[in-house]
């Protein structure tokens, strides 16, 4: 039997926590829980992860931005996959404004706007954690 998978999650908002820790426990996930940045990057740290949920407007800003940055320049890091669940259109217009976002603005993996439904999280999740299991053949 294969290792349960630890996720980690870093975002501010306790409902949307809530919920997203139950739906992934209830896949059979493993979660740890950060509510800012500095505590989430003290586990990540710490305690091995298989994928980051990353919530981009956290605290003062866009402190999800600089975290993913961090992990990006990390060594130990660098190679964690991140999930960005974020309000998308409002965040990213409050980030980046009169501006488009380029994908070097974000080191991400992928990323959803909220609300995403259990079963898309869950999706997203497997194809970052089994990229090889959940890619689409080629014809």
């Amino acid at each position: 039997m294969s290792e349960r998978k630890r996720l980690m999650i870093i975002d501010d908002d306790p409902e949307y926590v809530a919920a997203t820790r139950a739906v992934l426990e209830g896949a059979g996930y493993e979660t740890d829980v950060a509510y800012n940045p500095r505590e989430g990057l003290a586990a990540l740290r710490a305690r091995r992860h298989d994928l980051l949920l990353l919530d981009l407007l956290m605290g003062r800003g866009a402190e999800g931005v600089t975290v993913a940055r961090v992990i990006r320049a990390d060594a130990a890091l660098k190679k964690l996959p991140i999930l960005v669940v974020t309000g998308l259109r409002t965040q990213l217009a409050s980030i980046f404004p009169r501006r488009a976002v380029h994908a070097d603005d974000i080191p991400l993996d992928d990323l959803v706007e909220k609300p995403v439904t259990p079963e898309a999280l869950l999706e997203r999740v497997a194809a970052l954690l089994h990229p090889a299991a959940t890619a689409q053949p080629v014809s």
